[in-house]
This record gives structure tokens, sequence and C-alpha cells, in this order.
């Protein structure tokens, strides 16, 4: 106990030197910079403007930051309510509501030159654009209800639309599904064909380029889609 009170006395003290040590430090240093002001004032008033302008600095390149992550997260969360609409809210859009969206994805996407160009005189083609990697893309929108069917006649006009607007891919994009014989043109003509389910993935935040990949799958057998059209109504 003894020899613990001893240890803690020479702890105050040691700190207690420090301390005096400091301010007698502090104190020489002020009095030379009273006797010696005139010659070091230019350097202390050199260092406090280095010193001003590297803050100032600092807080326009923080605040810069923080307005771009601002920027950017309220991006992401306007991308993501997008994302959140239902298939039900899609089905009751108009023919030109629906090429909006598409054309809306394709940029969320990070397709570039997007525009919607559907109308009496598109020519069989409702969206342009360019894909990611620069391929040119021509995109055809049909919102029918979800009981109808793509014919392959439809999918021959699209494959007329890419060879008028010379586009290196053309996507199929529809409310719907593909009949067997068209999803076979599809795939075998190198059409993307995105299905109702396909696009349910997509609005939802799968990117175009990976629809790629299950091009040609995922609709469902005929079993499958009766008990869809029982439970929905449709």
């Amino acid at each position: 106990m003894v020899a613990r009170r001893g240890r803690s006395s020479a702890a105050r003290k040691r700190r207690a030197a420090r301390l005096k040590s400091a301010v007698a430090g502090g104190c020489a240093l002020l009095v030379l910079l009273a006797v010696s002001w005139s010659a070091v004032w230019p350097y202390v008033t050199g260092a406090l403007v280095l010193g001003g302008a590297g803050v100032t600095v600092w807080w326009l390149w923080r605040t810069d930051r923080l307005v771009r992550g601002r920027d950017r997260r309220w991006r992401q969360e306007e991308a993501v309510k997008a994302g959140h609409r239902t298939l039900a809210e899609v089905d009751a859009m108009t023919g030109t509501e629906f090429e909006e969206l598409v054309a809306g994805l394709c940029r969320r996407d990070g397709c570039m030159e997007v525009r919607r160009v559907g109308g009496s005189h598109d020519n069989g083609a409702d969206v342009l654009g360019r894909l990611p990697d620069g391929r040119t893309m021509v995109v055809q929108c049909k919102r029918y209800t979800p009981s109808s069917t793509i014919a392959s006649r439809e999918l021959r006009d699209l494959l007329g639309a890419k060879v008028h607007f010379q586009a290196d891919v053309a996507v199929f994009v529809t409310t719907t599904r593909f009949s067997r014989p068209s999803e076979r043109f599809a795939v075998e003509h190198g059409i993307l064909a995105v299905h109702r389910d396909h696009l349910g993935l997509w609005n939802n935040g799968a990117s175009l380029l990976a629809l790629s990949d299950v091009n040609g799958h995922g609709q469902g057998d005929s079993r499958h889609r009766d008990r869809w059209k029982q439970a929905y109504g449709k």
C-alpha cells in the first residue's frame, strides 16, 4: 500500500513537472516573438495565410464531396422508386407512357443517346439508343393485356426496323408473353425478348444486359400461366 502511494505521488510530480515545462516553454516562445516580432511577423502572417487557405480548400473539397454524395443518393433513391412500380401500374399505362418507362429503364442501366421515337411513322421502332458498350439498339414496346400473346410476325417487323436503323441489337419489350414459335424466332435471330416476367425483373433492378443471359427462358409452362391468370384474373 505504501509503495502504491509512493508511485502515485511520483507520477503526480512528473505530470506537474511536464506541465511546468510546457508553460515555461510557451512563455519563452511568447517572449521571443514579442522581442523579435518585427523580424518574424512576415513568417507568422504567411503561415496563417497558408493555413487559412488550406482550411478553405479542405472545406470546399469536403462540401463538394457532400453535395455530390447527396446528389448520388438522391438519384439512386429515385431509381429505386421507379423500380417499385408494380406490373399492375405498368398495365394501366398508355402506350406512350410505357415507351417512356422503357426508355427510362435503359437510361438507368447506363444506355446512351436514348430517345423515344414511337408514333405512326416510327418505322417499327419505339426507342433508339446505345448500350453501355457502345452498340446501337432498336427497341419495340408492346403494352398488351397479360392474356395476349406476341406472334412471330411482330418480331419480323422488329428485324426490319433493325435493318432500317442499322442497329446492332434488337430488343422487344412487352407486358405479356411470347408464343413458343415467336420465342424461338427471337432466339434464332438474336432478338432480346423481354416478356412480362423479365420486365418485372428489369423494372425492379436487373440490368438489360443481364436479361440477355436468360433470353428465351422464364415464361413458365401453360399450367403456370393458367394458375397465374386465375390468381390475378387476367
